[in-house]
């Protein structure tokens, strides 16, 4: 399993939280979301590597932007 943390913009409310939950989630592979609001680190677990770009683009569906990438 491989574990990745970007830093999401925008985040305010508990709404937020499961709007990038849910969108980061239906991406192939994804095994588990867990978004810190207080920080704005979303980590995201996976069966195998994750598509950087695959996850910026479920971050913008639900309203906001990853701003930083490891």
């Amino acid at each position: 399993m491989t574990t990745t943390t970007y830093t999401v913009k925008g985040m305010t409310c508990g709404h937020c939280v499961s709007s990038v939950t849910e969108e980061v989630t239906e991406i192939p592979g994804v095994t588990g979301v867990e978004v810190d609001l207080a920080t704005g680190l979303v980590t995201v677990g996976s069966d195998g590597p994750i598509d950087d770009d695959a996850v910026a683009a479920a971050v913008k569906e639900a309203g906001y932007e990853v701003v930083a990438v490891p």
